[in-house]
Formats: C-alpha cells, sequence, structure tokens
C-alpha cells in the first residue's frame, strides 16, 4: 500500500500571546493517527519510491532509539503496508526490557523485528548499513530519523499556499530532514528557525547539502541535551496544553514552543512578525517520557 496524500487540511492554529506579533501552529501531528507528523512525510517518497520498483519481497530496515518516534512509525507503516520491518536499536540492555517500553511494544505489535545492538556498534551505522544491504539486497535501508533526498522532498509537503504568508518558519531538529524540506522549499522572503535538540555540530553542513540555500538558523534549544526533560520543560507543556488544548512530547516540539516563547519574550522577533511553527508529532512519546518520570518521582506530561 503506497501512502497517501491526507484528504483533509492540515490545520494552522493561532496561538494567542499578548505581544505584537501573530503567532502560529500547523497540526502536522494530525496528518495521520499512527505515522505522526513529519515522519508521514520523510517516509512519504522513501515508502512510495520503493514499492513503485515492485520488489519481489519487500523488506525495511532502519534505525532508532528506545523511544525512537522514527521506529514507531516505520512500524506501522510496515503493518499498513503488509511489508516486513527491521528495526535496528541502540542499547543492548534494552534486550529483555522491550516489554516495558511502549514504543518498543507497538513495533512489535505491527510485526517489527527489533535487534539490539551495543551503542559502539550503532554509532557505525554506515558500515553496519552497507552489511544489511549486502545481506538483504533488495531491502529498502532508511537512515535514523529517516533523513535523505527522499525525505526532504516528503518535507515540501508540509508548505503549501497557507503557509506563504509567514515571515517565519520554525520547526526542530534532530537529524535535519525537516528543516532542510523547509528550507528548500519555503519561500524567498521567509526565514526558517531550526531548535536544535541535539549537540551535533556537523549538522549545519548536512542540512546546506541538503537544502543548498542559506535562510535558515539553527538555535539551541537542547534544555540541558537531547532527551533530557527538565522540570521547567514539563510545567511549560502542561499549561500549554491547558492554555491552548495542545498537546506537545518534551523532545521537540515542546522544547521548540518553549524556546520560541523565550524569543518572543526577549524581542527576538520584530513587531507584526508572523511566525509559524511546524507541530512535527511524536506524542506517542510521551507514555515512555512519563515511565520515566514515575520512576523519578517527578510530574508528568498530561
Amino acid at each position: 500500500m503506497l501512502l497517501q496524500l491526507p484528504t483533509e487540511k492540515i490545520p494552522i492554529q493561532e496561538i494567542s500571546i499578548d505581544k505584537n506579533i501573530k503567532l502560529f501552529i500547523k497540526r502536522e501531528d494530525l496528518v495521520h493517527p499512527q505515522i505522526s507528523g513529519n515522519k508521514y512525510w520523510k517516509l512519504f517518497y522513501n515508502i512510495n519510491n520503493y514499492l513503485s520498483q515492485n520488489p519481489e519481497k519487500p523488506y525495511i530496515i532502519t534505525f532508532g532509539g528506545a523511544f525512537s518516534n522514527h521506529i514507531s512509525a516505520v512500524s506501522a507503516v510496515g503493518n499498513l503496508s503488509g511489508i516486513s520491518t527491521l528495526g535496528i536499536i541502540r542499547g543492548e540492555e534494552l534486550k529483555d526490557k522491550w516489554r516495558d517500553n511502549p514504543t518498543l511494544v507497538f513495533a512489535k505489535r505491527n510485526g517489527m523485528n527489533l535487534k539490539f545492538i551495543t551503542r559502539e556498534e550503532y554509532r557505525n551505522k554506515e558500515k553496519l548499513s552497507e552489511f544489511l544491504q549486502h545481506e538483504f539486497p533488495d531491502a529498502l535501508i532508511i537512515p535514523e530519523g529517516g533523513t535523505s533526498e527522499d525525505a526532504v522532498q516528503g518535507v515540501k509537503m508540509m508548505l503549501n499556499n497557507d503557509t506563504k504568508d509567514f515571515d517565519y518558519l520554525c520547526t526542530a531538529v534532530g537529524t535535519g530532514g525537516t528543516i532542510a524540506g523547509i528550507s528548500k522549499f519555503c519561500e524567498e522572503n521567509q526565514k526558517v528557525i531550526g531548535f536544535k535538540v541535539v549537540d551535533d555540530s556537523s549538522l549545519e553542513n548536512k542540512i546546506s547539502e541538503l537544502t543548498l540555500k542559506r535562510n535558515f538558523d539553527l538555535i539551541d534549544s537542547s534544555f540541558g541535551g537531547y532527551g533530557k526533560i527538565k522540570d521547567e520543560n514539563i510545567r511549560f507543556i502542561n499549561d500549554f496544553k491547558e492554555k491552548y488544548g495542545i498537546p506537545l512530547e518534551p523532545i521537540y516540539t515542546g522544547k521548540m514552543m518553549q524556546k520560541v516563547f523565550q524569543l518572543i519574550d526577549e524581542e527576538y522577533f520584530p513587531e507584526n512578525s508572523k511566525i509559524l511553527c511546524f507541530h512535527t508529532g511524536g506524542l506517542q512519546g510521551i507514555e515512555g517520557a512519563n515511565l520515566l518520570l514515575e520512576k523519578q518521582n517527578r510530574n508528568l506530561i498530561i
């Protein structure tokens, strides 16, 4: 089964703030109930181009961590499309603990096979990909996070006539594919801001190679490191949902929106600016985050 374009329009909601600035969020988290947000678009051409080649025994292999949105999304694609999938999971210690992990349980229910490897092995994913491609020559091997030329092309779908009138386009940045697509296909007068949630000094070059433009800035929004959740993050996410009725997860969009509010308070954006933030989904990660927070006797994400 090929991935289809959504039949309903993705809503853009205004976030009412007491400033001379207009703030909006595009609800890409609503694009599909299981293949959430930017993951849908990053997989769109990866999957469809692969299936258009009519592989005899379609097989998808990819990589991710314990609570990976990408692993969750690829497993759902496999289940919906009737394609076998293999997830290479970072962390050998998870081999006997995956049943305690809601993301991995979801992936297994979708029929994904899981292979757990050490963090050292995981760091050498390029060599591992070459080995896997040799072992499974007809397989589609998708990199961690799904970032590729096909992914960048898919992200173009997040932009349309409704996004043309904004001065700033904002997205969280993990592997760089989403910001590269927004940067590459946005209007010439638009400024793109990437809210970096990882400490990766190579990201700017990676993004530049994919977009071939320099219309973007990267702003550190890691709040202590990738996957780290501070009490201030939880408070912001819960207050945001209570005030605006929009759920945020704590690794990507939650941190982005918190940083956007900080920048607005610091008068980073000129008066009368129109800002559009992309909600890139990943809400499946909240359950796993709350399990960890509960063990630490901390407040939960509502």
